[in-house]
């Protein structure tokens, strides 16, 4: 006979999800058998297959030693192996808050961003927090019999920003419903070709996938076809200079790629962009990632936020009221080329880039002014002649700084 006793994070599953969870090798047959023939028992009273399970109770299970294994051990093999490379800026009992780094994927699987390859588990967020985790006597998967810690977001691999990892099963529906509601807010800096129409501004356009070359086209007006998605982005500009815009943007709907590819369709792709930019053009520049972070996070009352400088943001070089009297150090400058993932051995816990404020923190003003050294954008001649390219097209040009200028006044004499 064996004994377990259900923790909080076990707590609130029905018997037999938590049974097929923690005890992968009873097949489900038998131990659905098991319970009729009172055979699994809670309290050492009969037992109900979809009975919820409460924390503090006791299951008894009279099975044969070979079934009863939940594999722990191996479980808890590969962080053995690994040595985490996070930065965490805030962290607490129940949830951790990362910068992850572009280039990093949160999740395994096939890297659809480096050509299908498959993605080296070790160098997964998820399994970096796992470990870092383990590490630190916060999570072991012998007594967590049914749960695991789990990312709430995820963010492409080549952008960076903040990504929220749950330590509790609690944390993790809680915050899940949050994000399916609205509630939690992000904002994303990113620098653009050419300058917008308009200093602050809503596209609204309608998105479709591309599957089999793993994109998605958007285009702006009516509705093309039945499974045409909305997308609704917000932007404001910070900065202009040298042909380049810096934006924050405020998704309104969450859709696949949804900055990259309705950036790009509204002539203004990302700096550093692959699927859906001028890449020759950017590489040449140093970016090989695209020019993305989520730098802000409203979560639950208190705001969190990546201090906009060239340290934690390296695109924002770009930008002289950013540069100020800022000196890449080596470390930074090995992240020049968009972010590089760190290599240190340890964790950085320093916390040192959280800002948690009440949620009506007011926003700063910023005030910019744009360069008067403005340097005419041209596509290369190499990606103008690529007629059989499946990347999408761009709706118009980036505008340079004297056309967007002109459309400014021709609105307001409108």
């Amino acid at each position: 006979m064996k004994e377990f006793t259900i923790g909080k994070n076990d707590a609130g599953q029905r018997l037999d999800k938590y049974l097929s969870k923690s005890l992968p090798l009873l097949p489900q047959s038998l131990m659905y058998k098991a319970i009729r023939k009172k055979k699994i028992k809670v309290n050492r009273a009969r037992a109900d297959i979809s009975q919820k399970l409460c924390e503090g109770d006791t299951l008894q299970l009279f099975l044969p030693d070979d079934l009863l294994s939940d594999n722990g051990e191996a479980k808890a093999e590969p962080y053995r192996t690994i040595t985490p490379h996070i930065d965490i800026i805030y962290e607490d009992e129940e949830i951790i808050l990362i910068d992850k780094k572009p280039g990093m994927a949160v999740h395994g699987g096939d890297d659809s961003a480096g050509g299908g390859s498959r993605i080296d588990e070790r160098d997964t967020l998820i399994n970096n927090v796992l470990a870092y985790l383990w590490r630190e006597g916060k999570y072991d998967p012998d007594t967590e019999r049914s749960f695991t810690p789990a990312l709430c977001n995820r963010i492409d691999r080549n952008t960076g920003g903040i990504v929220i990892a749950a330590k509790t099963a609690e944390a993790l529906r809680r915050i899940n419903e949050e994000i399916r509601a609205g509630e939690v807010t992000k904002r994303y800096l990113c620098a653009v070709h050419g300058y917008m129409e308009k200093k602050r501004g809503r596209l609204t356009g309608w998105m479709e996938k591309d599957a089999q070359h793993g994109i998605v086209h958007v285009h702006f007006g009516e509705r093309k076809t039945p499974n045409g998605r909305t997308m609704i982005t917000d932007y404001r500009v910070l900065a202009e200079e040298r042909e380049l815009s810096l934006l924050e943007v405020t998704l309104i709907t969450g859709r696949t790629h949804q900055i990259r590819a309705q950036m790009q369709a509204a002539g203004h792709p990302l700096l550093g962009e692959g699927k859906y930019g001028i890449n020759r053009e950017d590489r040449a520049r140093g970016y090989s990632h695209q020019a993305l972070y989520a730098y802000k996070l409203s979560l639950e009352g208190k705001e969190y936020e990546i201090p906009s400088d060239p340290e934690h943001i390296p695109f924002l070089r770009e930008f002289k009221e950013y540069r100020g009297a800022y000196e890449p150090t080596a470390a930074a400058a090995e992240t020049a080329g968009q972010g590089s993932m760190d290599k240190a051995s340890n964790v950085s816990q320093s916390k040192r880039s959280v800002r948690a404020a009440v949620e009506t923190h007011p926003e700063k003003n910023s005030s910019f002014k744009g360069s008067d050294n403005a340097v005419t954008h041209k596509r290369s001649a190499d990606s103008k002649r690529r007629k059989n390219s499946t990347r999408p097209k761009s709706a118009v040009r980036p505008k340079t700084k004297q056309q967007a200028a002109k459309s400014r006044t021709k609105q307001k004499r409108g």
